[in-house]
């Protein structure tokens, strides 16, 4: 009897790092099955650079089209994925029961949360790969230094917006969520210093720009890849941002 068992061992439980990765796996293979989020974090960003580069709406600031417009459009890359597409999903979740659900398994919700933030990320790695390429292919050919410093302030954007989305997405219903997401990413992209350099506005609406995530992430992003260069300012407001965000969604976030 013995001999029959032998070299049978039981299977051991995963351990958290495991589970979070597989968590985040599932989230983004999630989001890149859902068309509406694919046409908020590929279709829209690349119909916007496209338009841009073909445009004269940024000529005349010192730099190419491709240049100028870029760093906005990888900036809304951040906006699209971690705003719009993880509030509207972590509402319906939420709506549905599958977070009461999952924060009560071995996940736990810090786990859940990791796993958001990984698919917020890998999402958003394949956004920027997609939108540099066809921008090399239109001529960008963004400074070395501008690149490694851009890398990091497009990953602590989309920590920002997440932060935001999730407060947004854990305080309201999921069809308030549903709206504000969407009239915020409208708002933030069109007006919000994200895409257009915050000179192309009012010099009342430029001042309250530079106050907002979207227009703080923007001119992070051009600063580091037209002169790359780090503004200072961008960053304090982007990280109090982030900050106050995330303290609020831990505070208010109601899981059903």
């Amino acid at each position: 009897m013995t001999s029959l068992f032998h070299g049978a061992a039981p299977a051991r439980p995963a351990t958290l790092a495991r589970r979070i990765l597989n968590q985040g796996r599932y989230e983004t293979g999630t989001m890149l099955r859902n068309g509406e989020q694919l046409v908020l974090m590929v279709v829209m960003p690349l119909l916007g650079l496209l338009a841009l580069t073909a445009t004269p709406l940024l000529d005349g600031m010192g730099h190419s089209r491709v240049a100028l417009a870029t760093p906005g459009i990888l900036a809304l890359c951040a906006l699209s994925t971690a705003f719009t597409g993880q509030g509207i999903a972590t509402g319906f979740d939420r709506r549905y029961g599958v977070l009461r659900f999952m924060s009560t398994t071995p996940l736990g919700k810090g786990g859940l949360i990791a796993g958001k933030a990984i698919a917020v990320l890998a999402a958003l790695g394949l956004q920027v790969v997609l939108i540099s390429t066809v921008a090399l292919f239109l001529g960008w050919r963004p400074p070395l230094a501008g690149v490694l410093l851009g890398i990091p302030l497009l990953v602590l954007g989309a920590a920002a917006f997440t932060a935001l989305g999730l407060l947004i997405a854990g305080t309201v219903r999921p069809e308030a969520t549903l709206a504000i997401t969407n009239l915020g990413w409208i708002l933030f992209a069109a007006v919000g210093g994200i895409v257009l350099p915050a000179g192309k506005f009012s010099s009342a609406l430029e001042g309250l720009v530079e106050w907002l995530p979207s227009g703080a992430l923007g001119n992070l992003m051009r600063a580091a890849l037209l002169e790359s260069r780090l503004d200072v300012w961008g960053l304090t407001v982007l990280l109090a941002w982030t900050v106050a965000s995330a303290a609020a969604a831990i505070k208010w976030f109601k899981w059903n």
